[in-house]
């Protein structure tokens, strides 16, 4: 028999029928949605007099445009308000299971599908919204689809892809003192580029990637898209198990059984081949901060921005627009760089263990006074385990307080926007011009290096807090 990649092995078990020379129409396990990217697809099938094939398989959640103070009130922005109408009407017309703004599951698409149980080994999972890949995690083969792709599987639980290419990426050894997951992922993307991936669908790998916890896990996932990559997945093992038993949705008694005996088939054959194979030493790996306009732009934050000449002839011109942006100047050190605001949230570090590593640096401490802070929990159910665990207390007592769930500052769709000219730390995905807000400075980083700069007012390491 073929020997087969993990990637393989799902994928090829979802085809419905393959185009000959061309794409393969593709099942969809789950199918998530949220107040951005479905109204358009629902006036699509609408439009068409259809109906959803199968509400049961779709799950949708309000989390882009909602503000993340005063709930309880009606949304301030018209077109923000709109949106998570349109979304609670459309759920009502088809029978689609809502977790809107306010209910006790609500939260952030990618943090909510895997702490309910959701989200589960072997799987196909789609949604519009490219940092599906968090869900890969878990072992299944997750990726985002655009809204006329939305409509395609809102009509037929199936949508038209041509397979991707594959590649393993593994990790070995481990990680340093202030060094997380975050930062494994911001080296990668500094190494491969923005464009490494493009093309594949990426495997983590290697003894560091094993000694993960599955949230941890879930921000290499989520950041593989930033690579270029279509998603990323990591072998289902006992963590993940144990992760997933006793969830909301996850499977219980026999079905149980059976489900962990089908996940433990799931990884790669020793024989099987990649397209592309790399290989990275974690005792490499130090706290990492990104200095210009895309995630690739990232350094150890004890070096320096690179000097003109190192960087490549055809990146020449936007290395130089990206630093004129962020105001920085080549060759020099972001170490006691004064920053203005510090963002803590996103599908990438809005999880109980990104909440934990931040109160762990800044407990017993002050915020420094010319910080603004956000920490934003991924869902209700982390702002709840906060609360639970005294999270919420340290922050306090430290100068911060938490805010309400949603997508937050990660993009400015809501009312959280940096100002013009301001600098963020922050500890969600991209940092592209504007990302945070018009004309606003972000320099991506880990919880841990969040927590160190908003204790110092500037960018410090956080292995000298620890």
């Amino acid at each position: 028999m073929e020997a087969k990649t993990l990637f393989d092995k799902i994928w090829d078990s979802h085809i419905v029928h393959s185009v000959d020379n061309g794409p393969d129409v593709l099942y969809i396990d789950q199918h998530l949605i949220h107040e951005v990217t479905s109204p358009q697809a629902f006036t699509g099938i609408n439009n068409r007099g259809l109906k959803v094939f199968r509400p049961e398989r779709t799950l949708a959640t309000a989390d882009h445009n909602i503000p993340t103070k005063n709930q309880n009130l009606p949304i301030r922005d018209e077109l923000s308000r709109i949106q998570v109408e349109k979304l609670t009407e459309n759920c009502k017309d088809h029978g689609i299971t809502l977790y809107g703004l306010g209910h006790r599951y609500n939260g952030i698409v990618h943090v909510i599908g895997p702490e309910m149980g959701i989200t589960q080994p072997g799987m196909t999972i789609v949604c519009g919204d490219s940092h599906t890949s968090t869900h890969g995690a878990l072992g299944s083969i997750a990726f985002g689809i655009g809204t006329s792709e939305v409509e395609m599987v809102l009509a037929s639980q199936c949508i038209l892809q041509p397979k991707p290419k594959k590649m393993r990426i593994n990790i070995d050894g481990i990680m340093g003192k202030g060094v997380s997951s975050k930062d494994i992922i911001l080296y990668i993307i500094s190494k491969i580029s923005t464009s490494g991936g493009t093309g594949y669908f990426i495997e983590f790998a290697g003894s560091t990637i094993r000694n993960l916890s599955m949230e941890a896990r879930m921000t290499i996932c989520n950041m593989s898209i930033e690579m270029g990559a279509r998603g990323g997945l990591i072998a289902p093992d006992e963590v993940t198990f144990e992760y997933i038993k006793g969830r909301q949705f996850a499977p219980k008694g026999d079905q149980w059984r059976k489900a962990l005996e089908y996940w433990k088939t799931l990884k790669t054959d020793d024989d099987a081949k990649f397209d592309i194979e790399l290989s990275y030493k974690a005792e490499d790996i130090g706290a990492m901060i990104t200095y210009g306009t895309n995630p690739g732009m990232g350094i150890n934050i004890e070096d320096k921005i690179p000097e003109l000449d190192d960087v490549d002839d055809n990146n020449r011109q936007s290395f130089k627009k990206s630093l004129e942006y962020m105001d920085f100047k080549p060759g020099a050190s972001l170490i006691g760089k004064a920053v203005d605001y510090v963002f803590v949230g996103s599908c990438t570090n809005g999880r109980i263990e990104d909440l934990r590593a931040f109160a762990s640096i800044v407990k017993g401490k002050r915020k420094a006074d010319n910080i603004t802070a956000w920490i934003v929990p991924g869902s209700k159910k982390v702002e709840e385990q906060a609360k639970e665990e005294g999270l919420i207390t340290i922050l306090e007592e430290a100068g911060f307080e938490l805010r309400q769930p949603g997508c937050s500052a990660c993009l400015a769709m809501n009312d959280d926007k940096i100002p013009s000219g301001k600098y963020s730390v922050s500890t969600s995905n991209r940092n592209f011009e504007g990302r945070q807000g018009p004309g606003a400075r972000t320099l991506l980083a880990s919880p841990l290096t969040a927590a160190a700069a908003a204790i110092t007012g500037k960018i410090t390491n956080p292995a000298d807090l620890i």
